[in-house]
């Protein structure tokens, strides 16, 4: 037996991962970096200052205002914007939530926009999510 027994990460092909799955290792390992912003004031703040790489908006916000000011503040700046479907789910992916001892999400938080303002350490999950916001420009 070798010293690095168990030290092996497997490695997943940019092809086959999703853009779904893609962001939200993004958003994870922006979590552990430090680099969210969650929520609109902290989000408003960071793109106003042009902190932010990359914007994720959930399309079930109930308030239209909010989301029109999130898209004029990507749009003036040139920020990528993402939309996901659910704020539940964006909430879930960002930490807005308990973790019981069974590794389930409990009392999960709504977040409806979330700003990544470092990414962490790149990925195969980070290239997927680049190259898909390539062709969406």
């Amino acid at each position: 037996m070798s010293d690095a027994e168990g030290d092996e990460v497997p490695q997943v092909a940019s092809s086959t991962m999703d853009v779904n799955t893609a962001l939200q290792e993004v958003l994870k390992t922006s979590l552990y970096a430090d680099g969210l912003a969650r929520g609109l004031h902290e989000a408003a703040k960071a793109l106003d200052k042009r902190q932010a790489h990359l914007c994720v908006l959930a399309n079930n916000c109930t308030e239209p205002m909010y989301t029109k000011l999130v898209e004029a503040l990507c749009a003036e700046h040139s920020i990528p914007l993402m939309k996901v479907d659910d704020n539940k789910k964006l909430g879930e992916w960002v930490g807005l939530c308990k973790i019981d001892k069974d590794g389930k999400p409990r009392k999960v938080v709504g977040c409806s926009c979330v700003v990544v303002k470092d990414y962490g350490k790149e990925s195969a999950a980070l290239h997927t999510l680049m190259d898909y916001l390539q062709k969406q420009r």
